[in-house]
């Protein structure tokens, strides 16, 4: 071919350049161009060869764009070009022996934890759990339940958009590992909505709320370590604010409190102890319930009935298939 676009010597030449070089995959436009262009060639031409051939490039751009997630909260969005590249691992994996369940746990853990609040990012994402919603179930039965935390709180930020879409994906949610704590994460979707909205205050106007979570969730391990500590010597609960508590700026996020990190967990850990004692929860509670609801507020009290309806009509069908037996 001599079209430079209809040539996948071209675009293969992009990712061969794209993977030497130093710069963030993501951040070149034409890289997730070439892969989508490439894709298009595989399934066109539907030979083991092209795959083979295409394959090695792909998984190169695909690591070095996830060894380009750091901790910052800005810079060019990765989720577009990585889900790309998974659905080109998803179609043509067994072509190349590429077991692709690694690869999405990589993408959901270390990209769209970062990246649930970006728009595009979580579309796309809908989109591609529609497409491959089958074979995901099918191949990869725990993925979705294992991280329905961080799918909720993509639709808690993105409801009025992606209405339709999560109501589609939400079944593929419920598993008998995830039916039970999946119940009280429903309900407690005003309260993330409320620590989501807190994050973003607290991060500024400039960073992604998901880079600023995964910033407290690193930060708040040795603080728990400290607190647990103190309170196995001293008697005090994690949270206890002391006496000028009340002095503090209502923006500011207490990485040592454990209901905040329940709710901002990206991963289903099982029915965990419920942390009902959070000081800083409960003023940011009160403070949303005495003033003026955020839109977001107001579409999450819409969500949270008709996924609790899902939630029973699917749970139920299942317990009388004997599924969760």
């Amino acid at each position: 071919m001599n079209d430079q676009d209809g040539d996948w010597n071209y675009h293969l030449r992009i990712l061969s350049n794209s993977a030497r070089d130093s710069t963030d995959p993501a951040s070149d436009p034409s890289v997730l161009q070439s892969v989508k262009k490439l894709h298009g060639f595989c399934k066109l031409e539907n030979s083991d060869d092209l795959v083979a051939r295409i394959y090695p490039q792909i998984n190169k751009v695909f690591q070095r764009s996830v060894a380009s997630l750091t901790q910052s909260e800005t810079g060019t969005s990765k989720g577009l070009l990585l889900l790309a590249i998974l659905q080109f691992f998803l179609d043509f994996g067994d072509m190349v022996l590429h077991d692709a369940d690694p690869s999405l746990r990589t993408f959901f853990r270390s990209c769209l934890s970062r990246e649930f609040s970006d728009a595009a990012v979580a579309e796309a994402t809908c989109e591609f759990l529609i497409e491959n919603k089958r074979k995901l179930l099918a191949s990869f039965p725990n993925l979705l339940s294992q991280f329905f935390p961080l799918l909720l709180k993509l639709i808690a930020w993105n409801w009025e958009k992606l209405e339709k879409s999560f109501l589609k994906i939400f079944p593929g949610l419920i598993s008998p590992g995830s039916f039970l704590p999946l119940f009280p994460s429903i309900l407690d979707l005003p309260m993330l909505v409320v620590a989501l909205e807190k994050v973003k205050r607290s991060s500024g106007s400039g960073s992604r709320v998901g880079g600023s979570i995964a910033s407290i969730q690193k930060s708040a391990a040795p603080e728990m370590l400290l607190a647990l500590m103190d309170e196995a010597y001293t008697g005090s609960t994690i949270g206890d604010g002391g006496d000028d508590s009340e002095s503090e700026d209502n923006n500011t996020i207490d990485v040592a409190d454990p209901l905040f990190l329940e709710l901002l967990k990206d991963e289903n850990d099982g029915l965990a102890e419920r942390h009902l004692a959070s000081p800083a929860l409960n003023a940011a509670l009160q403070a949303a319930a005495s003033g003026p609801w955020s839109e977001r507020m107001k579409q999450t009290l819409k969500i949270a009935p008709r996924l609790l309806d899902v939630y029973f009509s699917v749970t139920l069908r299942d317990a009388n298939d004997c599924k969760f037996i």
